[in-house]
């Protein structure tokens, strides 16, 4: 297999993005990109999926911050209720923090996460209402990632993943 470009170290990747279904609804993501099944063929890539981390199982409820944002979860001024109006913050902290210690162990120098995820989100997220509106945001594992140094880009950004990582 001939790779057209080999990233300069190890990418932690929603592992939605390669066809496992752990999303909420129990459903993949699985993105078009024959550089990144590449990469994942060659050991490039190290899969996560924070929730299921902290303990969540497939399916569940949807979920979102409620009072912030990812930061704001991290440093205990808002929250993460599911759906159902159920406080699940502490499973997306310790989804957070064991992504963050993955990726650590991994040697990875950057992520490619899913928008709009409250955990992965790394420029969008939902407003807290679960009425589908969409606003400018980041999840709790995309905020600690970036906050510790390893930077988080989300679907949308492919190009200037790329830009870094290679």
């Amino acid at each position: 297999m001939a790779v057209s470009m080999i990233p300069r170290g190890k990418i932690l990747v929603s592992a939605c993005f390669l066809g496992h279904p752990v999303r909420y609804d129990g459903q993949a993501k699985t993105l078009d990109r024959p550089l990144l099944q590449e990469w994942n063929a060659l050991g490039y890539l190290t899969l996560a999926c924070p929730e299921l981390a902290g303990g969540l199982p497939v399916p569940r409820q949807a979920a979102e911050i409620v009072g912030g944002q990812g930061l704001e979860v991290l440093n205990g001024t808002a929250e993460v209720f599911n759906r159902a109006g159920y406080n699940v913050s502490s499973y997306f902290l310790e989804g957070a923090h064991k992504t963050l210690q993955m990726a650590l162990h991994h040697g990875v120098i950057a992520a490619f996460l899913k928008q709009r995820s409250p955990s992965c989100g790394t420029r969008e997220a939902y407003d807290g209402t679960f009425s589908g509106q969409v606003i400018t945001g980041i999840g709790v594992t995309a905020a600690l990632l970036q906050q510790k140094g390893i930077p988080a880009f989300g679907e949308d950004q492919w190009d200037k993943l790329l830009s870094f990582v290679t």
